[in-house]
């Protein structure tokens, strides 16, 4: 069975924005979906969001689907980063991702410790791919946080599709997107070959 797992970002839980329409459309499509909450949400930390994405999981295959959002798709590389080498997963579908920098955040220092701490610790690209047979990677034109120059690691180190939406800001519920049609799209463009 097909299944996917959605990933919030920062500060996210499972019931904010496109999130609760996009589960009910795939369960539509007969895939079973997931929306874990990550713990600590506002002070997001690698050492508990990948081990409890790794649970949401479960064991991985070639029908598991993952969708991330900001933090979620930093989330979910560092997740398949740590996978036993030769598992793959179906596919991966990053929204508002980055790996380069995120512009305009706050001056508070917890803000700009977490900044610091996802963006500077090492990850291995090359393995990550080894593991994502294929991805989609989608940005706005306008996100206040993840400038467009974050869409070259996705294109070159991961071999991502890329797709750019326009005014959509960070896709967040707090912006009043509550689908993301593009996303849909995707994620039934990944899994097509099942």
């Amino acid at each position: 069975m097909k299944t996917a797992i959605i990933v919030h970002g920062w500060d996210g839980t499972p019931q904010e924005g496109w999130f609760p329409w996009l589960k009910k459309e795939l369960e539509a499509r007969g895939f079973e979906v997931r929306v874990p909450q990550l713990p600590d949400q506002a002070n997001p930390r690698i050492y508990n969001w990948v081990p409890a994405l790794a649970a949401a999981v479960g064991t991985p295959t070639e029908q598991t689907y993952l969708i991330g959002h900001s933090m979620g798709c930093q989330t979910i590389a560092r997740y398949l980063e740590s996978l036993p080498e030769g598992q793959k997963i179906g596919g991966v579908v990053f929204v508002a991702g980055f790996f380069k920098h995120l512009t305009g955040l706050e001056d508070d220092p917890a803000v700009q410790e977490t900044d610091k701490h996802w963006l500077e610790t090492p990850l291995d690209l090359v393995k990550v791919r080894s593991h994502l047979p294929k991805s989609i990677a989608i940005f706005s034109d306008d996100d206040p946080w993840v400038p467009l120059d974050n869409q070259d690691d996705f294109r070159d180190k991961l071999n991502s599709e890329i797709v750019i939406e326009y005014k959509k800001g960070h896709f967040s519920g707090g912006e009043g997107h509550t689908e993301l049609p593009a996303a849909l799209e995707s994620v039934l463009k990944l899994s097509a070959s099942w």
